[in-house]
Parts: structure tokens; sequence; C-alpha cells
């Protein structure tokens, strides 16, 4: 058996889009979690690949950006490559507009939007009864709408890498020993190993829970997400619908759900009629990696020669994939380094 090119571990959602573009230019790749592929923070419920706002511009609004307008591209690729849907669907968001300040500022986000989006998507400010039965309820009876918003089904993408990599002849085994250059897409776990020894820790796991609900009605075809009330709102291609998510620093039990689920559910069905009466049909919890610098931790390992870190993904991972995976694939196997400074494992120690 040939000696693997690259061992990447970890076989959440940076760690296969890595492992897929890798394999992609050639390398001989093999994948590591005991787990399984998508049993961490990347097998939740919620997939909401949602932009920053466009103001005060920076590296890592432009990255996201990119890697945004990259996703449709590389979902296709990999669902023609493994014969397996992701739930991809780059269907744009809806938000309510609170007050009159609220709304003068989307309206100026209008502006900033043509230019830094390069007019590749539109923010723009409408009437709420534009948008129809699926809606959130605004007080200024207006919404912003943006169409750089996409869905994304969290586990069916992980299946979904999966298959197209099996087509790559490049399996998820649950232990191996390292072969070629290591990367530690590892989440939490991985956080915790990177802080042993350091006056602080490099990063955190944020406990998270949501839901999926099933509407007594079906939705509009491609209906678009919603962020109302702090929260994510996601109708995703099945036609059911993901709420959530919460975000922890303090608890007991990582991987329950408890009454603080309870709330997030009663707050969405008071935003969106459409959910008044949806059957609860899933709940779920876990623990996201958050890095110090709440920004991805891309790069070399630090006194670890060929070993490198992809990890810190925390709400923004699915969104980012596509670019994790393309300046990780550049720097260990090209030895290009493209990561924006605010990403670099040394932002966060």
């Amino acid at each position: 058996m040939a000696m693997a090119d690259l061992t990447i571990r970890g076989a959440g959602i940076f760690g296969l889009s890595i492992a897929w573009i890798c394999a992609r230019r050639g390398a001989r790749v093999q994948v590591i979690d005991p787990h399984g592929a998508g049993t961490g923070a990347s097998g939740g419920l919620v997939g909401a690949l949602a932009p920053h706002v466009p103001e005060n511009w920076n590296a890592k609004k432009a990255f996201q950006l990119d890697s945004l307008l990259a996703a449709q591209g590389f979902w296709a690729e990999v669902e023609a490559a493994g014969g397996v849907p992701s739930g991809y669907g780059r269907t744009g968001r809806l938000q309510p507009i609170a007050d009159d300040h609220a709304l003068s500022l989307a309206q100026a986000r209008a502006a900033t939007a043509r230019d830094l989006w390069q007019g590749h998507a539109i923010w723009r400010v409408i009437p709420e009864a534009e948008a129809g039965p699926w809606a959130p309820v605004s007080p200024t009876g207006e919404l912003i709408h943006d169409t750089l918003s996409a869905r994304m089904h969290p586990r069916r993408a992980c299946s979904a890498l999966v298959a197209a990599l099996w087509a790559k002849n490049v399996h998820v085994v649950p232990k191996a020993k390292d072969q070629g250059a290591v990367i530690w897409a590892t989440g939490v776990t991985g956080l915790d190993e990177l802080s042993i020894g350091r006056p602080r820790p490099v990063g955190i796991g944020v406990k998270g829970q949501a839901a999926l609900l099933a509407p007594s009605k079906p939705l509009p075809v491609n209906a678009p997400q919603l962020f109302a009330d702090a929260l994510h709102i996601i109708p995703h291609a099945d036609g059911t619908v993901a709420i959530g998510s919460t975000s922890e620093n303090s608890y007991d039990d990582p991987f329950n759900t408890d009454a603080q689920l309870d709330a997030v559910i009663t707050r969405a069905r008071a935003q969106v009629p459409a959910l008044a009466d949806a059957r609860v049909t899933d709940r779920w919890a876990g623990l996201r990696p958050r890095a110090r610098s709440r920004a991805p931790m891309l790069g070399g390992w630090p006194d670890r020669p060929g070993h490198y870190i992809a990890n810190g993904g925390f709400k923004i991972g699915y969104g980012v994939a596509p670019g994790v995976a393309r300046v990780m694939a550049d720097l260990v196997l090209d030895g290009q380094d493209s990561i924006p400074d605010d990403f670099r494992v040394e932002a966060s120690l």
C-alpha cells in the first residue's frame, strides 16, 4: 500500500474539506477520526452560511466573502464526485428591522454591499409583504434581504464529502499511524491539547443547542433562511427547519439539551408565524471549538515541524470551509502561505 503524502486527524467539516481539496490536487491522503465523520460539532442541525455585515472591511471579511462565493462550485463538485446531496443552496436570508435607526443602517449597508461584494450579491431593504408568509415579524414592516447567504445541511454535507473522498479512494478510518505531513483538525480536543503548558487556554468549547422542526404546511421552494431575535432559522431542502443555537460558556452536560433549547423554540415560534404549530423532530447539543481570537486557527503547529492546525471554526466553519481547504492545501502541498493574519495560529497563543 502506498504511503500517504498527508494525514488529516479529524473528520469534521475542516478535516473533510481539506482532504477533498488535497485529493483533488493529486495528493495521497488518509483521514483519521476515532469517532467517525461528522460526529462532533460538524454533525449538528443548523447550517447558516451567512456573511458578516458589509462594512468596516478587513481581511477576515474578504476571506469569508471569497469562501461563500466559492461554495456553490465547491459543493457541486463534491456532489458530482460522490453522488450524495449536501443540502447546499444559496437561498439568501431575511432579517427583521427593529426601528428607524436600524432601518437607516440597513439602507446604508445596501450601498456599501454594492462596493464590497463586487456585484456578486445584493443587500437590500424590502417591505415585509414582499417576502410572503415565510417571513419574520418585523417591527418596522421592513426586512433586510441578502442574496449571499446560503443554507447547508451539516450532516448531509459530511456524508457528501465522505462519498466524494471514497471516489478518490480516501477513507475515514478510526486509527492509523501518521504518514507525511499531519493536519490536526480535531476541534475542542485539539484546542485543549494546544493549551497544555501555556499560560492561558488558546480556545474553549462553547456549547450549542439546536432543534429541527417539521412545519405543518410546506414552505416555499428554496425559502430563504431567517435571522431574527439572534436565532438562525434554516429551511432545509427536505422541508424541515433547523433553529439555533445557544452559546453557552458554562454548562453541566455538553451533549444533552435542556430548558435553554425550549426557550429557543419558543422564541422562534414567536418570530415566525409559519412555525407556530411546527412539530419538533430532533434536538441536538454539542461543543463548538472557539479559538481565543474568535477566528479560525490555521497554519503550522509551533515547535512541531511537519504538523499543522485547522481549528476554531465555531459559528462560521461551514461558511469558510472552501477557503480554509484552499489555503491549507496551498500551504501544506505547495508551501504557499496565504492565510490572513487574523487566522494564524499565533493570533490565539
